[in-house]
């Protein structure tokens, strides 16, 4: 059976829940949103598991979110541990590669993974990222330059790309 830390993070605009695994942070909830969020999404990557409230554990997590959102840090390197097909753990790593403060296209992503016409799956698979930030889908943008969907929502992505610009 797999262990999942559980901890809310607070940060200026709220609470999330952040989840991590003795491998690796797993998830990192929307923004104020109940635990139900979480025991959703757990249930379809770990079959076998169970939720351990343990601020220790997520330390390394929770110091690193707290010095992005302090705007102290610019890039992540805690380890992630995220389950998904190859082609969303494709899109998952080419979204680690994006430098802070900038933005692309889906169109982009898919140019990067070598598959340009793929670009609707592209956007599927940004949609299904867990990790809000450290994996950034927030710097995805439409090729109009307009904010596009965000599982956390489009007031959220504003935020996370206001604060990469400050």
């Amino acid at each position: 059976m797999t262990v999942l830390y559980v901890d809310k993070f607070t940060y200026e605009q709220g609470d999330m829940y952040i989840v991590a695994s003795d491998e690796g942070i797993v998830y990192i909830g929307t923004p104020n949103m109940p635990f139900e969020e979480v025991e959703v999404w757990a249930r379809k990557p770990f079959k076998g598991y169970c939720f351990e409230k343990n601020k220790e554990k997520l330390w390394p997590y929770i110091e690193q979110l707290t010095a992005y959102f302090k705007r102290e840090l610019t890039e992540f390197d805690v380890p992630i541990h995220v389950k998904g097909t190859p082609f969303q753990l494709a899109i998952w790593d080419a979204l680690r590669e994006l430098p802070y403060g900038t933005t692309v296209s889906y169109a982009d992503i898919a140019q990067r993974i070598g598959n340009p016409k793929a670009v609707r799956a592209v956007g599927g698979a940004i949609g299904a990222n867990p990790i809000l930030a450290i994996i950034p889908c927030h710097r995805v943008i439409g090729k109009n330059g307009q904010l596009t969907g965000f599982r956390s929502g489009l007031a959220m992505k504003e935020f996370l790309l206001e604060l990469e610009r400050a």
